[in-house]
């Protein structure tokens, strides 16, 4: 559907080259990276806002890179919304109607239809400066759609709100989704792109150094950056299934654990830190619901701690004290106990 290929440019000290990715018709792209990394950048060049030095973009077979920008077939939300402040709601969505061109019933019952998407209908006489973060990005949302879009870019768009509305707004853009509309996604959050994603690409120094599902990216890091910038080394796939009450079981290959969440039943994946993880040498005595014995794998160090990597039936990779590492006497072929409480795994819905 959209092919990056060769991609290069350089601006002032920042230069991107050799980008290189695809997305597929109806994918919920991320771009996941650090802050400078030159994900914003990337996203400019596909909307053409920056032309690239070098390199090609195509979208549905057709060469973009030096198509204008409303010719593209892209729409683009930045973080801070960018809306017009002198216009209403409803004419910041009309906008790119009007400007095309659209009689009046058609610009209406365009405007009125993506308004109740977004879930702003009740705010379409209102002013930029009279909403809430949230609406301003639903707002933005929806006049990123106004032209039907092949492919909707998104800047960060969750990153400057609050706990309620960012889950809200993540609703809504998997909805959005779920419908057919294919999307790029830049964030440097990776709950938020483990929670969102069919495919991540981890972009480091101007470039893209992996591209796979959440699954892989996060289990199988393909460079040391990656495993340490995403932080996750227990993330798991399987189903959340019937428990009592919010103590659930969470049901992979090789092990079911038990989980505290208030979430539906259904397939998702489990995040694990590796310092919410307790071993010892023999059964332990403490409340954790999790409790299992496995084999010491590796012993490697891990800045001022230790990561002790265990096959329990899954593989667990755990962070103690250089202290309990040598008090334990844990090295490869070790048998050892895990344990961590059922309250530490973190349940992200499929």
């Amino acid at each position: 559907m959209l092919k990056i290929k060769d991609l290069s440019l350089k601006l002032g000290n920042f230069s991107m080259h050799g980008v290189n990715f695809s997305v597929n018709q109806g994918e919920y792209f991320v771009l996941l990276g650090m802050s400078g990394a030159g994900k914003s950048v990337l996203l400019q060049v596909i909307s053409g806002l920056i032309q690239p030095g070098s390199g090609s973009i195509s979208l549905n077979g057709r060469d973009i890179t030096r198509e204008k920008v409303q010719k593209r077939g892209v729409g683009l939300v930045f973080q801070d919304a960018a809306l017009f402040p002198h216009m209403s709601v409803f004419a910041n969505i009309a906008y790119p109607l009007r400007s095309k061109g659209f009689d009046r019933n058609t610009i209406t019952r365009r405007v009125e239809s993506l308004a109740h998407v977004a879930n702003v209908s009740h705010l379409l006489e209102r002013y930029p400066k009279n909403l809430s973060g949230g609406e301003l990005q639903r707002v933005a949302l929806a006049r990123a759609m106004a032209l039907e879009p092949r492919c909707l870019l998104l800047d960060e768009p969750l990153s400057s709100l609050d706990v309620t509305l960012r889950r809200e707004l993540r609703q809504l853009l998997r909805e959005i989704n779920r419908k057919g509309q294919t999307v790029i996604h830049v964030t440097h959050d990776y709950e938020e792109a483990a929670m969102l994603a069919d495919r991540i690409g981890v972009v480091e120094n101007g470039t893209v150094v992996q591209t796979g599902t959440p699954e892989e990216v996060f289990m199988h890091p393909g460079s040391e950056f990656v495993a340490n910038f995403a932080g996750i080394r227990n993330f798991f796939e399987g189903e959340l299934i019937a428990g009592d009450s919010f103590l659930r079981k969470f049901r992979m290959p090789g092990k079911e654990i038990y989980i505290l969440t208030g979430e539906p039943t259904g397939k998702g994946f489990v995040t694990l830190r590796g310092e919410d993880i307790t071993l010892s040498r023999s059964p332990s005595d403490s409340s954790a619901a999790n409790s299992f014995k496995g084999i010491v794998t590796s012993v490697d160090p891990f800045g001022p701690a230790v990561e002790v990597t265990v096959d329990a039936g899954i593989r667990l990779c755990a962070l103690v004290s250089r202290e309990s590492a040598e008090g334990m006497e844990l090295s490869p072929g070790s048998g050892v106990w895990v344990s961590f409480k059922a309250s530490a795994v973190k349940f992200i819905p499929g």
